[in-house]
C-alpha cells in the first residue's frame, strides 16, 4: 500500500462468500433434500421447508396428511449425507388439496429426469445402468439389477414421480454381473 499517499496501514476485513455451497455442508444437504421432495408426487415440498445443522435435518411447514408427513421424512431420510430427520411438520386441518392440475402435467423429458435423479440419489439403486424411456406419462425400465429387491424398488421409485401414470419394468436381475466389491461382500 505504499503507492498511496497518505495510507500507512491497511485492515482488510473483506470476507469472500461462496455462491454455492460447498459438497455436503449443511446448505448443500438443506438443497439436496428439498430437491429430493420435489420428485415425490405424494409430498408437497413447496410446502415443506428443510434446514440442516450437522447432518441432521429438520422439516417444517404443513402436510396435507399424517400420511405425507410421514412419508416427507422418509425421503428426507433417504438422501445421502442425511443422519437424521426431525420431523416438525403440521397436518393441515383442510385436507381436500390436490397436488396435481391439468396445467401441471410434466412432459416426459422432465419425468425421465426425476426418474434418473431419483435413482442416482437413491443408494440402492443404480441411475448409470438403468435405461429409462417415458412415454405420455408411461415409463419402461431396463436394465441389469442386483435382485429382485432392486427391481422392485425401482419400480416404486419411479410410481412416485410427478407425473408417471403406469411403470413398465423390463429390468433383469438375473443379466447383473457383480462388482469387485460386490464379490468380496
Amino acid at each position: 500500500m505504499e503507492a498511496v499517499a497518505g495510507v500507512k496501514t491497511v485492515d482488510n476485513q473483506l470476507t469472500v462468500r461462496s455462491e454455492t455451497p460447498s459438497a455436503y455442508s449443511d446448505q448443500w444437504l438443506a438443497i439436496k433434500v428439498n430437491s429430493a421432495l420435489m420428485f415425490h408426487r405424494n409430498v408437497d415440498a413447496d410446502a415443506t421447508r428443510v434446514a440442516a445443522v450437522d447432518g441432521a435435518v429438520s422439516l417444517r411447514g404443513k402436510a396435507s396428511s399424517l400420511a405425507q408427513k410421514e412419508l416427507t421424512g422418509e425421503y428426507a431420510k433417504d438422501v445421502d449425507g442425511v443422519r437424521s430427520v426431525h420431523n416438525e411438520m403440521t397436518v393441515a386441518k383442510d385436507q381436500s388439496k390436490s397436488f396435481e392440475t391439468s396445467g401441471q402435467k410434466i412432459d416426459d423429458a422432465s419425468i425421465t429426469a426425476q426418474i434418473k435423479w431419483s435413482l442416482l440419489s437413491h443408494h440402492s439403486t443404480s441411475a448409470i445402468k438403468t435405461q429409462v424411456h417415458a412415454t405420455d406419462g408411461v415409463v419402461t425400465v431396463s436394465g441389469p439389477a442386483r435382485n429382485d429387491a432392486e427391481r422392485s424398488l425401482v419400480t416404486k421409485l419411479i410410481t412416485d414421480i410427478k407425473g408417471v401414470t403406469r411403470v413398465i419394468n423390463n429390468m433383469d436381475a438375473k443379466a447383473h454381473a457383480p462388482s469387485e466389491q460386490e464379490k468380496i461382500l
